[in-house]
């Protein structure tokens, strides 16, 4: 028995200490709810993590640029439902004023309507969503996936160029221009279903694009909970565990700083 170096001591104080250490861990980890708390914990999946976090963070922002873009896609057709109501009622006019019964002037009153409605297609044709324009022909790039990469929007153009243009620019003032105009409106008639056929695919298209992001997300955030969320019925365990620990460490840390007390009685 010695009394300079108590061995006792100090292994029962590397022990509670590595307990005690145990034991902070999974007190950051349960009240966290993560198993990497510091770098040191796992540096490997801490980089994985942060990999994951990154594209998921993307994703979302992808998906985000998908739902603006469905957006942009359904006022495009909003307007466009409205425009077949004008394109209908202009080549109903037009066929009403090939009557013979009717006169220029009663031709004169048709023709005032219509003309208002060819200004209410030309004045759609000109709407934007967000400052970008809903009918030129340019397509749109738009954002399907967290490397950015883009697919190509068809546009509907109803400007220059356009079947609707020659529609809105007629008027059925006589006979002669009646027949003309409807079969300019039928042909814009038969544009627009084209259109509006365009619009559907892109809108499938975007649909199956925005489901493919969330499924990828959600994938994405179950791997990545795997490497860094904790198992809160786990670490209860643990903790449990280490809690004793630490308390028999430290009334075994006290007993053995007590043992060399007992030289004493060899000397008494």
């Amino acid at each position: 028995m010695v009394i300079n170096t108590n061995i006792a001591a100090e292994s029962s104080a590397q022990l509670l200490a590595s307990s005690t250490a145990d034991l902070t861990k999974a007190l950051r980890s349960l009240s966290s709810g993560s198993k990497i708390t510091s770098p040191e914990d796992d540096p490997a999946g801490l980089a994985v993590s942060m990999g994951f976090d990154a594209e998921s963070n993307r994703l979302t922002a992808a998906s985000d640029n998908v739902s603006n873009a469905i957006s942009y896609t359904q006022t495009q057709d909003g307007f466009l439902q409205q425009v077949a109501k004008a394109l209908d009622r202009m080549s109903e006019l037009a066929v009403s004023a090939q009557d013979v019964t009717k006169t220029n002037t009663d031709r004169g009153l048709y023709n005032d309507e219509y003309q208002q409605l060819a200004s209410y297609i030309s004045n759609v044709s000109g709407k934007d969503f967000n400052g970008v324009s809903l009918f030129n022909s340019n397509s749109k790039a738009v954002t399907i996936d967290s490397n950015a990469a883009t697919w190509a929007m068809n546009g509907i153009n109803m400007g220059a160029g356009s079947n609707y243009t020659a529609a809105v620019a007629d008027n059925i003032a006589t006979t002669a221009a009646s027949i003309t105009a409807l079969t300019d409106v039928k042909t814009a008639i038969t544009q627009l279903a084209n259109d509006r056929a365009t619009i559907g695919a892109n809108l499938a298209r975007l649909d199956y694009t925005n489901d493919q992001l969330s499924v990828e997300k959600t994938n994405i955030d179950a791997a990545n909970s795997q490497i860094k969320d904790v198992d809160v019925a786990q670490e209860s365990t643990q903790y449990a565990k280490d809690n004793i620990l630490v308390q028999s460490g430290t009334a075994m840390l006290a007993q053995a700083n007590t043992m060399p007390q007992s030289v004493l009685r060899l000397l008494s």
